[in-house]
C-alpha cells in the first residue's frame, strides 16, 4: 500500500507539478530568483516533451516491443493438436466496483483488451482453460460474466480472485498451472514485468502482449508534434513500469 500512495509522486505530471510549485514558492517568498526561474523553466520544458507524443511513445515502446504477438500454430507442441490441456492466464488491470455501471464499464480499456486476447486465444486449442485473475472486490468475477458473454463455456473458466498486484498473481495461479508453459495474456508495456515475476516464482509463462498503446503510423501525424494527454499517458504508463521493475529487482523479487 505504501509504495502504490508514494510511487504516483515520481510520474511524469506530479513530478512537472512539484518542479513548479517549489519555482514558484522560491518565486514569490524567497529571494532566489534565479532557482526560482530556472525550476519553473524546467517545469515547463519537461511538461512539454513528456507531453510529446514521438518521446513518450518511443518510451513507451522500449517496453512493448520486447515481446511480439503469440503466433499459437509456432509455437512447438503448442496448444493446436495438443491432446493436454492448455491454460490461457489473463491479468486483470484497474477495476471499478461501481454499483451503478455494467459490468463490462467497471472493467479498464486495459483489461477488456486482454480478456478479449484471451478469449480468441482460448478458442484456438482443442482443450482450454481460461485462467482470469484479479483481486477484490469482484474483478475476476467481472471479466468472467464478459467472457461468458463473448462466448466462453463456464466449464473452461478458472478464477483467481485473491490476488493485488502481480506478484501475487503468480503465487496464486501457481498451483493450477504448475511447470507446464501456458500462454500469459497482459498489456505489452507490462509484459517484461510479468514475465519476469511468474519466471523468478519457477514457472514457464508464454509471453502473449496486447494493448499496444505505441501505435506507429505509416505518415507523420502534426498532432503528434504537439504535447497532450495522450502523450501524458503513454509517459506515465512506461514510468509506471519502469518505476515497478526497479522495485522489484532491489527487492529481489525478479
Amino acid at each position: 500500500m505504501f509504495v502504490k500512495i508514494v510511487s504516483p509522486l515520481f510520474f511524469p505530471l506530479p513530478v512537472v507539478c512539484e518542479t513548479l510549485a517549489l519555482g514558484l514558492a522560491l518565486l514569490w517568498f524567497t529571494r532566489k530568483q534565479k532557482t526560482g526561474k530556472v525550476l519553473v523553466t524546467l517545469g515547463a520544458a519537461m511538461l512539454v516533451l513528456v507531453g510529446n507524443r514521438g518521446i513518450s511513445a518511443a518510451l513507451l515502446r522500449s517496453l512493448e516491443q520486447r515481446y511480439r504477438p503469440v503466433a499459437l500454430a509456432s509455437l512447438p507442441g503448442g496448444p493446436r493438436g495438443s491432446a493436454r490441456v492448455w491454460f490461457v492466464v489473463v491479468l486483470g488491470g484497474d477495476f471499478s466496483s461501481d454499483p451503478r455501471i455494467d459490468t463490462a464499464s467497471r472493467l479498464s480499456q486495459e483489461t477488456i483488451a486482454r480478456l478479449v486476447e484471451g478469449v480468441s486465444l482460448c478458442k484456438e486449442p482443442s482443450q482450454c482453460k481460461l485462467i482470469l485473475s484479479g483481486g477484490p472486490p469482484g474483478q475476476a468475477e467481472a471479466m468472467r460474466d464478459v467472457a461468458l458473454a463473448l462466448g466462453v463455456r463456464q466449464a473452461e473458466i478458472v478464477l483467481e480472485s485473491n490476488s493485488h498486484n502481480t506478484e501475487q498473481e503468480g503465487v496464486f495461479i501457481a498451483p493450477t498451472v504448475g511447470k507446464a508453459p501456458f500462454l500469459l495474456v497482459t498489456s505489452a508495456s507490462h509484459m517484461p514485468r510479468a514475465m519476469a515475476l511468474l519466471r523468478k516464482q519457477g514457472m514457464n509463462p508464454i509471453a502473449a502482449p496486447t494493448d499496444y498503446l505505441a501505435k506507429q503510423h505509416e505518415k507523420s501525424i502534426p498532432e503528434d508534434m504537439y504535447p497532450g494527454y495522450y502523450g501524458l499517458y503513454e509517459a506515465t504508463r512506461a514510468v509506471y513500469e519502469y518505476l515497478g521493475l526497479t522495485w522489484e529487482r532491489l527487492n529481489g523479487e525478479i
